[in-house]
């Protein structure tokens, strides 16, 4: 049967980022509802933030366009463009290749839900332009690195 029931999910915490960059998306967690429905070619996650929780570090995708759905709760996006306060049933897309880096923050004393549905490139590379950093995904694996090459050996 193709229903997912999201309360049978494990909720996943953690970050592909190293310390001490880590501690920037502390109190956010997720739940991979695509990947319990078999889906390949995309993914679709329900990411939870706790109050004054970060989705992640502002940051663009080279390959994979993302798209996001608030489904619960008062979330700030933050782009380059500045920010935009969302409410549930707000939408966001973010094509691959467009540099306006973004990401999501709860400035609320609430939990807030937000769907995220993502293309599956073979490999991904995300540059974070505030701290002049990238990281590459692929294989399963995350290497971060400066935006020239250098490998990321951890601090600001």
């Amino acid at each position: 049967m193709p229903i997912i029931d999201l309360d049978s999910l494990p909720v996943r915490t953690g970050t592909i980022y190293p310390p001490p960059l880590d501690k920037e998306v502390a109190g956010r967690s997720s739940i991979r509802a695509g990947d319990a429905g078999g889906l390949t070619q995309f993914g679709a996650n329900i990411v939870m933030l706790a109050p004054g929780a970060k989705s992640s570090i502002r940051h663009w995708h080279e390959n994979e366009d993302e798209f996001v759905m608030i489904m619960q709760g008062e979330i700030v996006l933050h782009s380059d463009a500045g920010e935009t306060v969302m409410q549930p049933g707000d939408c966001a897309a973010f094509p691959a290749g467009d540099t306006d880096a973004h990401c999501f923050i709860n400035r609320t004393d609430a939990e807030v839900r937000f769907l995220v549905v993502g293309s599956k490139a073979p490999l991904e590379i995300a540059h974070y332009p505030d701290k002049g950093l990238k990281v590459e995904i692929g294989g399963g694996k995350a290497k971060m690195m400066h935006e020239d090459g250098r490998p990321y050996e951890g601090g600001a």
